[in-house]
């Protein structure tokens, strides 16, 4: 009987190139919206690249020197792969050159350790060390997976996104160390043709996974921020000039959208989470997280979630909290009543534990710092 091994491998690649097609197409579309859909994109041509060059025809049948593009593309894949949980959990992550340098690096190192065994031999100094920083790098990048996706998991408003965080850092981290321990124990680190098909067929259901997930949530708000615009409440103790400036800035509650059949018990948390925030002032106290919040309200965590999320449209609960403390700033900033008070003490009023955070979320928000923006502020007054 022959063996039925090539005839799977080459069905399960094609399937896997067909579905890496499909989702980078989807997410091409995407391309201006949001990091994670350019990034996906690069993700699954890499991808597409990497099913190829692990083909049993190419890397046992190519002389070595030829490969080095190709491993180096799929080494450079735990690269990506990074990027992309970080552009897909972060909603302020943006790419930067130094990104593309780490990449360009280990692709780098995964070329050069074909061309050094091809010139020098497989047990040469050069060969040993881009060895083993070729088996480190998936490793390493796997780490940094589980901590982008654990990274403010319990803040995350966008439920689909929390669940698909669980899926990438368990199965997406198996796979990978997996793989790097099967090709660290198989000479030159090819894989036999049960193996590649095994490992072709674990890539195919991971990737299906993630594909079906992200293409029905694209236009669901997990690529793009929220259709509805984040409002925050105008803090109870602004008066006078507070209050003018936090009502240019900061808007109430808006109208649920129209809806034959409106969730009272939604309504009711959302104007209680209003109260709560707008007379007591709770996001001041300093550590204040979903769950004490949710505390407050005698919810669960996830109708909690929820609301904010589709009601208030915010799609992370650090972010919120910290708009409510900035619009409070903003609004004593410009209180000439305030011209004494320091800056520190505007923060920390605010629910600010320290200066630092203060001016880094201020600066992000305004494009300046605290200092400039009273400035500006009082000569206007």
């Amino acid at each position: 009987m022959s063996d039925p091994w090539p005839l799977l491998d080459a069905a399960l690649r094609g399937a896997l190139v067909a579905t890496l097609l499909l989702v980078g197409a989807a997410l091409a579309r995407e391309r201006s919206a949001h990091p994670t859909a350019r990034i996906g994109t690069a993700l699954m041509a890499g991808l597409i690249v990497q099913t190829i060059a692990a083909l049993p025809a190419i890397e046992g049948g190519w002389p070595i020197a030829w490969q080095a593009p190709l491993v180096g593309v799929s080494v450079g894949n735990a690269v990506l792969f990074w990027l992309f949980a970080r552009a897909l959990f972060d909603d302020e992550f943006e790419p930067a050159a130094w990104h593309v340098a780490i990449w360009a690096a280990v692709v780098a190192v995964g070329a050069g350790f074909c061309l050094s065994v091809a010139m020098l031999g497989l047990h040469a100094a050069p060969s040993v060390v881009l060895r083993w920083g070729l088996r480190a790098a998936p490793v390493v990048f796997a780490a940094l997976v589980i901590a982008a996706a654990v990274s403010q998991w319990r803040g995350d408003l966008v439920e689909p996104r929390r669940r698909l965080r669980g899926f990438i850092v368990v199965t997406g981290t198996a796979y990978a160390l997996t793989m790097v321990a099967v090709r660290l124990a198989a000479p030159l680190g090819r894989l036999s043709a049960s193996t590649a098909g095994i490992d072709v067929a674990l890539l195919l259901a991971i990737t299906l996974v993630s594909a079906l997930t992200v293409l029905r949530l694209a236009d669901g708000g997990l690529l793009r921020p929220a259709r509805v615009e984040p409002t925050q409440a105008v803090p109870a103790a602004a008066d006078g000039a507070e209050a003018a400036v936090a009502s240019r800035d900061v808007a109430p509650i808006p109208p649920a959208p129209a809806d034959p059949l409106p969730d009272p018990a939604q309504e009711r948390l959302a104007h209680a989470l209003d109260r709560l925030m707008h007379f007591e002032r709770v996001y001041r106290v300093d550590d204040l997280t979903l769950g004490v919040l949710a505390l407050k309200l005698g919810v669960p965590e996830y109708r909690l979630r929820r609301c904010i999320h589709e009601r208030l449209g915010h799609r992370n609960f650090s972010a919120y909290v910290n708009g409510l403390r900035l619009a409070q700033a903003r609004a004593a900033l410009a209180d000439p009543a305030r011209r004494d008070a320091s800056v520190l003490e505007i923060a920390m009023d605010a629910g600010f534990a320290s200066i630092g955070p203060f001016n880094r979320a201020f600066k992000a928000e305004r494009g300046m710092t605290p200092s400039d923006f009273r400035r500006r502020a009082l000569a206007d007054s």
